[in-house]
């Protein structure tokens, strides 16, 4: 699923006249936008001024904020007590719910994020940004109908705003209807010459027909727009990366990271490039930001496997394939990377032929990968393991069989002769028990017997 990203920063407060009437200005979280004010919502609204207390954390809660930001450390959980506290205050504040939903959705907690963007429109029906925000989560979790509803609504109370037919223009990109989303993002333009997420709509629409040259047109004049806007770098790192030009593509994602160190899908793309340089230790780098914002992505923990085979800490490597698969078992990719390591360095050759051919059942068989895909390859090659091992095996036990045999016939044979030496003694003369019998006489050589005395 494609998902719509938009750059979210903290909601503003105007001076502190306007304070006293209304509150905060209007949300600039995807950019600048058209001010339509809603009569019914500004006579409700100013009829609950904010306390100066509430003001004052408010101011103090955003430049902590600022400060962070350029130092590059963003605490999340101060800036939330620090906003709490605005709201302890004066709870009529809604832009301080509003920037509690900023922060828990930069953090992943969605449902939060989803509540403080309510409890915020519930109080001030006209902080638009809100109803963006949650249109845009809605549409990010599958929810177009949701989604479109929430601009619809959008649109309904502000009829020339240029933000919600951007995000309309993005739903009939994702679903190919290039026409109707270049009306959109022309519309969006005409009311808002500035929008830079019309433009953005449009730079992506154009990558999607390859139309590199009008993209990169685009995505420069959004970056002399909003060069704090790190989607729009982002965008001239995809152009160049389809032109060809991989070195100046890998500046770009950087960028969109010097302007938020935190944009993931920069860190995606710098992560396949550290991946396909095997530059194992930036890619690591890369990943592990990747999952600081999201532990439960499967592909990251797989890349992040691959990123420790390359640099040899195979068990390390194998950890993150077993998670990769915990999270996702149809990873087909899983078992492939996990094979490679059993056939090449644990010596499991038949348990590596075993993921092999699950690899290749789960890409679809053999038919639906080309017949030059490495797993060919490797499969050939650890059959031939497998099948050495296999006959030297059988060669191995044959010849303990025959030395066995041989033993065995060692010990009849030694046997058969010492029952036969006992059956059989050999044969000495003889001597009477008495002694008495006659000595045995000497016969002469003439043969003649001697007289007895």
């Amino acid at each position: 699923m494609n998902r719509t990203t938009r750059t979210m920063r903290l909601f503003p407060l105007l001076a502190a006249v306007s304070l006293a009437a209304a509150g905060c200005t209007s949300s600039k979280a995807t950019g600048p936008s058209t001010k339509t004010a809603d009569p019914n919502a500004g006579k409700a609204e100013a009829l609950q001024p904010i306390s100066n207390t509430a003001k004052a954390r408010f101011e103090d809660a955003l430049k902590a904020f600022d400060t962070q930001k350029k130092a590059k450390a963003i605490d999340y959980p101060s800036l939330e007590r620090k906003f709490q506290s605005a709201l302890e205050a004066d709870g009529n504040l809604a832009e301080a719910d509003y920037n509690l939903g900023v922060l828990a959705e930069r953090q992943g907690k969605l449902t939060e994020a989803r509540n403080h963007y309510k409890t915020a429109l519930t109080k001030k029906p006209s902080l638009r940004q809100a109803s963006e925000n949650l249109a845009v989560m809605e549409q990010n979790a599958g929810n177009v109908a949701g989604a479109v509803a929430l601009y619809q609504e959008v649109l309904q109370r502000y009829p020339d705003d240029a933000q919600s037919r951007a995000r309309l223009a993005e739903i009939f990109r994702q679903q190919g209807d290039h026409t109707k989303a270049m009306d959109l993002t022309r519309a969006a333009l005409m009311r808002d010459p500035q929008s830079t997420t019309a433009l953005k709509v449009m730079i992506r629409s154009y990558l999607d027909r390859k139309q590199l040259a009008m993209a990169k047109l685009v995505a420069l004049r959004g970056v002399k727009l909003d060069a704090a806007d790190p989607e729009l770098h982002h965008a001239v790192g995809l152009i160049l990366l389809q032109e060809g030009d991989v070195d100046d593509a890998r500046l770009s994602f950087k960028k969109a990271l010097e302007v938020r160190e935190d944009y993931v899908p920069s860190h995606v793309e710098l992560a396949q490039l550290a991946l396909a340089a095997e530059n194992y230790p930036a890619a690591e780098q890369h990943l592990r930001r990747i999952l600081q914002a999201d532990g439960k992505n499967a592909a990251a923990h797989l890349d992040l496997g691959v990123a420790y085979k390359g640099m040899g800490q195979f068990d390390k490597a194998m950890q993150e394939y077993d998670e990769a698969e915990k999270l996702d078992p149809e990873l087909a990719a899983v078992n492939l990377n996990r094979a490679i390591i059993l056939h090449k360095v644990k010596d499991a050759p038949e348990r590596a032929s075993e993921l092999y051919r699950k690899y290749i059942a789960m890409a679809g068989g053999e038919v639906a990968l080309p017949a030059e895909a490495p797993v060919f390859a490797l499969l050939r090659e650890v059959e031939v393991i497998v099948n050495a091992k296999r006959e030297a095996k059988f060669a191995e036990e044959q010849a303990k069989q025959m030395e066995e045999l041989q033993k065995q016939q060692q010990a009849q044979m030694q046997a058969a002769e010492k029952a036969a030496g006992a059956a059989n003694p050999p044969a000495t003369a003889a001597t009477p028990a008495s002694g008495t019998g006659p000595a045995p006489q000497v016969a002469p050589a003439s043969g003649n017997t001697p007289p007895a005395p």
